[in-house]
């Protein structure tokens, strides 16, 4: 079995978890924090995906992250098991699924805007309405730089693409001189 379905199993478990108790917004939450610390230190993903190691040591140190990061018992739970069963690895993929899982859940989807500049906060305003409105949903905006873009901007929402940057328009012009020929 392929990690992406191992990791919609553990991460439906966690969706149905937090619909249950009302904790879906928290399982997220802790989910996250958990596996921002995991996918951040090599060390870590090492002795927690080492089958040599001890399994009550690994069990343990999960434990003792978990109780230093004030995750819940259900994320708790679910990382246990992901040691027990030698699955840490999904990890990252159980984190992702949950996300957008929880999010299509609430009607909101997540939408990434990178630029070349800071993009001031009446500018971020009036670019998240705008998403809204074209997806009808409540849009979870997440900015980035790019210098490369040179100037204007890239939205991205899923898999659909706007590329109003300069760059990209030096791109397309580019690549139409090229089919030209």
């Amino acid at each position: 079995m392929n990690e992406v379905r191992i990791a919609q199993r553990y991460a439906r478990a966690l969706l149905e978890i937090g619909a249950e108790t009302g904790e879906l917004a928290r399982i997220v939450e802790h989910l996250g924090a958990f596996a921002d610390c995991y996918q951040g230190n090599a060390q870590l993903r090492g002795v927690l995906g080492n089958p040599l190691v001890d399994e009550q040591q690994r069990l343990q140190l999960v434990d003792a992250l978990c109780a230093r990061l004030g995750v819940i018992d259900s994320v708790r739970g679910c990382l246990k098991v992901l040691v027990i069963r030698k699955r840490m690895s999904v990890l990252p993929e159980v984190r992702k699924i949950v996300e957008k899982l929880a999010d299509e859940r609430s009607g909101v989807v997540r939408a990434t805007i990178a630029s070349a500049e800071p993009l001031s906060e009446s500018q971020q305003q009036r670019y998240q309405e705008e998403l809204e409105r074209l997806t009808g949903k409540r849009v979870m905006l997440e900015k980035r730089l790019d210098p490369s873009l040179i100037a204007g901007l890239v939205a991205q929402i899923g898999d659909h693409v706007v590329d109003s940057s300069l760059r990209g328009r030096v791109d397309a012009l580019q690549r139409r001189l090229l089919d030209d020929r």
